[in-house]
């Protein structure tokens, strides 16, 4: 699928600090994705800063179709993950990264043309250590508008608050040394991308940058159901992170071109 990286409802702003970061690493986790990564790594690929000042990394989950010859196309990076689960995927990503800053983002998701310029921005002052931002659509359809109207107020309700932070795994960024410090994603089902921003804060400063935008793919709430998606995902969280009865990821989908 080769959809251009314009034609998601984003609103691009090129405005922000001036950085001191030279370059940047992208951490895409995948798992049978051959329908989608094509989309995720072209907007990566064709972003407002020039494609010599950051790298993009496929860690890829054991996929049985054609998703790492795929990736292999764009990025710079594509290995087989050693450790488990998709935390452990973005932590090989990471460990196998070149820049101070660490991004990442999914195999199913499209980032904004200036995204990776607006993660730069983010860590212009040193006592920031961790960074994400909203989401739009995908699809342009009256339920993934209100599915993202959710997604957006849990996300700007913590970040005003600061009583939580709903940091996303498809719209998150590092700084690496304190990130590997804090002790990375834990290896979890569920909830490892919302639990490493309470490690995180006690280290430094974490911020919401609103410019930050990807289109996210709600497809597991189509084809699994919103309320059962939802459910699963308490339920494993409040088993601490692993379930005997419920697994998050690696879901098998139904490819839709």
């Amino acid at each position: 699928m080769n959809a251009r990286p314009d034609i998601y409802n984003f609103r691009t702003s090129s405005q922000g600090p001036e950085s001191v970061i030279t370059m940047i690493s992208i951490v895409i986790p995948a798992y049978n994705e051959q329908e989608r990564i094509a989309a995720c790594l072209l907007a990566l690929s064709h972003q407002s800063i020039p494609r010599n000042e950051y790298e993009i990394i496929v860690v890829d989950g054991g996929s049985k179709d054609n998703t790492r010859e795929i990736a292999a196309g764009y990025a710079d990076k594509v290995f087989i993950q050693t450790s488990k689960r998709v935390g452990g995927a973005r932590n090989d990503g990471i460990s196998s990264s070149l820049a101070e800053i660490v991004a990442t983002t999914d195999a199913d998701s499209v980032v904004a043309p200036d995204w990776v310029e607006q993660v730069r921005n983010s860590f212009s002052s040193p006592s920031v250590v961790l960074a994400f931002g909203p989401v739009t659509t995908m699809e342009d359809t009256t339920k993934d508008h209100l599915y993202a109207l959710l997604f957006n107020f849990l996300i700007w309700f913590g970040a005003l608050t600061k009583m939580y932070y709903y940091t996303l795994g498809c719209n998150t960024a590092f700084r690496k040394e304190v990130f590997v410090n804090a002790g990375m994603y834990r290896i979890v089902d569920a909830g490892d991308d919302l639990e490493i921003a309470v490690r995180m804060r006690r280290k430094g400063k974490v911020v919401f940058n609103p410019n930050m935008k990807i289109a996210f793919d709600f497809r597991r709430y189509h084809e699994f159901g919103f309320l059962r998606t939802l459910y699963e995902w308490y339920a494993i969280v409040l088993q601490g992170g692993v379930s005997e009865k419920y697994t998050y990821t690696r879901k098998e989908y139904k490819n839709k071109e």
